[in-house]
This record gives structure tokens, sequence and C-alpha cells, in this order.
């Protein structure tokens, strides 16, 4: 086994931003009760005692409770980002007085990779990850590693879905929870979450009024839902476009237009990517759009928009705001890219607020104690996390809201089994 003591201890950009980063990740756990409640639990019984933990996760405040909550519990870690525009500098610094932490904003591809790295070095028990980069890493180039991992957790619907080919074809070497999958994540995090996080981001870039805007959202699964509900709130005229006939379905009882991106290219003013498939935007659509077309994504990765088509379209770009490059066109027509075609909602903002990361982050402690605890004897598949969890996680919540619940009298209970009672 290798320490940290033995590895370099920490990467980040300033270690001067450390008092700042503390004071934000103090202000998330104020709006993060269930996680603090695992958290003084765990200081009591350290059930990731002997853990060591490699994370690929977002550097974000809210990061830095699971960070924090994951060492109360006992564990040894080490941390990158797992996009190269989501740390936030202050974060990282912070968490570096901590932990072993290898982020920074701004990162390039290959500092991007050489940080998932560094987390490797000290041969992990435990993988955490959003975006599998840290699990293909494993695989790909470390596989080696994978005898000392008892199991893994993925925090993204991308992920996850990449984990369970990787598992059909018998490629994946130790279990994986599927934290995505848990109803107090993909139905709270990805709606609530991505659907405030990257107006947020979207306003942060750009200062545009949303009101009266045709908002054009590819991809109307729980992130586009959650897209398309707070621009509408926002006062945006809404256009869906999909490819799955149930989910332009859903977009049409709920009172969205429906149309082809070649349709909606014509007529958008702010397209936002929500499909984790690349070429969502490509050289037909920029054509199409009006003058002044603002385009963004909030899908994991970056190439839902293909800036490569774009920037051959274009006559020359600037950065004309902080995340917003404007191309311009030999006619004169402008677009306007913002974060450069990542995560909007994290490169351009703060990313989702502490209340729903609440959620997400205690499904993401569970797994790990879980995988600590049973992650031996577990085949090399990925697993959903029990139903009872998500109640108990939604049950802690409410509590903390100040909201109460009705029970099931006696009568009620038996009636809900009684298949002798009829109508």
């Amino acid at each position: 086994m290798t320490s940290l003591a033995s590895v370099q201890k920490s990467k980040v950009k300033n270690p001067a931003l450390a008092e700042q980063g503390k004071l934000k990740i103090e202000w998330a756990e104020s709006r993060m009760p269930v996680l603090m409640k695992l958290r003084e639990e765990a200081k009591k019984t350290l059930p990731l005692k002997g853990m060591r933990i490699a994370g690929c996760l977002h550097v974000t405040k809210e990061t830095g409770v699971l960070v924090r909550t994951l060492k109360a519990a006992g564990a040894e870690i080490a941390w990158s980002g797992c996009n190269p525009l989501s740390t936030q500098d202050d974060i990282a610094a912070a968490l570096a007085e901590e932990v072993s932490m290898y982020a920074w904003h701004g990162m390039n591809k290959e500092e991007f990779y050489w940080a998932i790295e560094r987390t490797l070095d000290f041969k992990p028990t435990l993988t955490l990850d959003d975006g599998a980069d840290l699990i293909f890493t494993v695989h790909s180039k470390f596989p080696e590693l994978a005898k000392y991992v008892l199991g893994g957790t993925e925090e993204t619907t991308t992920g996850v879905h990449r984990l369970r080919a990787m598992a059909k074809d018998g490629a994946l070497k130790y279990p994986v929870i599927a934290i995505n999958d848990a109803e107090t994540k993909w139905d709270f995090d990805n709606v609530y979450g991505t659907g405030q996080s990257s107006i947020d981001g979207i306003i942060r870039s750009t200062n545009v009024l949303l009101g009266g805007k045709v908002f054009v959202v590819a991809g109307f699964g729980h992130c586009g839902r959650g897209c398309a509900m707070r621009a509408r709130g926002m006062g945006a005229r809404v256009v869906v476009t999909e490819i799955k006939p149930t989910a332009a379905l859903k977009a049409v009882l709920e009172g969205y237009e429906v149309m082809t991106m070649d349709e909606a290219a014509k007529v958008g003013d702010i397209f936002i990517t929500a499909t984790g498939m690349k070429d969502v935007l490509v050289d037909r659509h920029f054509r199409s759009m009006k003058d002044g077309a603002i385009v963004c994504n909030t899908g994991h990765y970056d190439c839902e928009i293909n800036l490569g088509q774009l920037k051959e379209l274009a006559e020359s770009s600037r950065e004309i705001r902080a995340n917003n490059e404007e191309y311009s066109f030999k006619n004169g027509k402008k677009i306007f890219v913002l974060a450069q075609g990542r995560l909007v909602n994290l490169a351009a903002a703060e990313g989702h607020p502490s209340e729903v990361m609440d959620m997400s982050f205690a499904n993401q402690f569970l797994g790990m104690v879980r995988l600590a605890k049973e992650g031996g004897s577990m085949k090399p598949i990925v697993y959903d996390i029990d139903p009872a969890q998500d109640q108990e996680i939604a049950l802690v919540k409410l509590s903390a809201m100040g909201m109460r619940l009705d029970q099931l009298t006696s009568e009620q209970a038996k009636y809900s089994d009684d298949y002798s009672s009829g109508t």
C-alpha cells in the first residue's frame, strides 16, 4: 500500500484562497441537514475507517461538505475535479488543507487526466465518480489497481449509462452503485438543481432578459425538464427537441412546443443542450440561427455543441464577457457561446444549490459505506440503491424543512394488501 505521505500532497491554483473557500463550505453545511446528520453519526462509528477513497467530482462548496463527511467517517481521501471548468479554486484551496486535492479551474486535457492519475497513486479501495472518468482511467490505464478496489459510485446519467454498457460486456472489474438512479438524486438534483443553476449560469454570463425569448431545450430528460420549467417560469417561450417519442409527448402535454432542431434553429434565441449525446448543434444549425443567438450546454461533456464546426464557419471570435465568447460571421451575424460549451451551470455559476446536493451526496456517502462493508462480496455489475434509502433520505429532508407526513392506520395498511375486498 502507498500512503498519501509518499505522494505529492496537493496541487491547486492559489492556496491563499483557502479562508474564502472555508466560509463557502460552512455556508453549504448550514443548508445540508441530511449530510450533516450522517456526519455526526459517522464520527461515532467511523464506518470508513481504513478506506482510501479516490474522488473525481466537481469541486464546489457542496462537494466540500461531502469530502469533510467522508473524512469524518474515517476515510483517507485524494480528489480531482471531473470537469476542467467546474473547479472553484477557493474550495480546492480550502480542501487541500484537509485532504489531497488535485484540481484547478481551467485545466487542459493533459492536466485533467494527470490530476485523476494522482488520486490513484495511493491505490484506493473505493472510487467516487461523476462522469466515470476515474473508473475508465483505472480500467484502461491502470487495470492492476482494480484488485485493490472494493467498489465505486457514479453520480451522473452519462456515467451510469456507460458503466452499464461495460457491465453488460463483462468489462467492469468491480461493483458500482448508480447514485444517479436514486429517486432522491435524479428527480431532485437533475430537475430542480440543473434547472435553477443552468438559468443562473446563463444570466451571469449574459444578463439577458429571458422573458419573451424563445428558449430551446435539447432533450427532455430530467435535466432538460428542469431547464424548461425554470425558463418558462422566467417568462420564456420554451421549445423542446427530442429523439424519444415518449419524452417528446410528455413535453407536449406539459405545454411546450416540440419540433426538430433544424426547425428550432431558425426561431430560437437561447439554446441549451441536455442530452449527453455529441453533435446536437452542428454547422447547419449555426447557419440557420438568428443574429445574436446564445448557445450553451448543461450535459456532462462538451461535445454536444460542435465548436470545431462553429469555428470553421466564423470569421473571428473574442471573449466579450466572462464565460461568453462571441463568434462573428462574414455576413455580420454573431453567435454567443457560453462557458466554452461545457457545463454552463458550473463553469459560469456555482452549480446546484446546496439543498438538492444534500440528498445526492447523502446517497454518495451511504454508497461508500455500503461498499466498504459489502463490496468484497458484490459482483462487478452496476447496482441500484435500496428504495428504502430514498424514503429515509426524503423523510430526514422533510423533517429538517419542518414538514410532517400522514401515516396509514392499521386498517388502511391491512386494506392496501387485501385483494379480497374488491371495490
